[in-house]
């Protein structure tokens, strides 16, 4: 029996967050539907490929989904001195057989509810309180949440209140110049067709 590990292939993927890289493996590198995001070292507690990522000087932020690592850079140097050397070092860290996270970053646990169960436990919407709430998580997860993985990033439900829905935007949407445009011109536009009384869509500041 053939037991050779297939060893991990890193490609890179612009964004449309130009400070974004989107560094893309062969496989899993964080459970199916799990997420987590580093905005400092000081944040990489039970993340030793994070904590090593963080130790580049231009490394501003690093988010982890499914197959895939968004790393946002400091505007001090350009994706063209750097790619390489990150790819580089993402690969060999990873086909030497060491830890991506050893513990995901600790969620705020939801209060109990009755929709509970159609959210993905992954997915780190606020949980629904009412159908309108369950059809706008629906929506996202459905429609949005997909172009947004595409791109680096992860969109997540936070409140519905007075006809304005929050959503929080993180990985390579956080801060993208774009993403307003992409709020209001696609996720909004989407959802005042799809959930009688969504007026407005506004992103929670992190």
């Amino acid at each position: 029996m053939n037991t050779t590990k297939i060893p991990f292939i890193i490609y890179a993927e612009s964004t449309p967050n130009p400070a974004s890289m989107k560094f893309v493996a062969n496989a899993l590198l964080i459970a199916e539907g799990a997420t987590a995001e580093y905005r400092s070292a000081s944040e990489t507690a039970g993340a030793p490929l994070p904590a090593k990522l963080f130790q580049f000087p231009f490394v501003k932020s690093v988010f982890i989904s499914g197959n895939y690592i968004s790393i946002g850079k400091s505007d001090l140097v350009s994706w063209d001195d750097v790619l390489l050397e990150m790819r580089e070092f993402i690969k060999s860290y990873l086909n030497d057989g060491l830890p991506v996270i050893t513990e995901l970053p600790t969620k705020e646990v939801a209060a109990d509810s009755s929709f509970k169960n159609t959210v993905s436990v992954f997915t780190e919407h606020a949980v629904p309180q009412n159908e309108a709430e369950n059809k706008i998580v629906e929506v996202l997860e459905q429609y949005i949440r997909p172009a947004v993985e595409q791109d680096g990033g992860l969109i997540t439900f936070r409140s519905f209140e007075n006809g304005v829905v929050t959503v929080q935007l993180k990985g390579a949407c956080s801060g993208c110049p774009s993403s307003t445009i992409t709020l209001k011109a696609g996720i909004e536009a989407l959802l005042k067709r799809l959930v009688p009384g969504v007026n407005e869509v506004v992103a929670e500041a992190l």
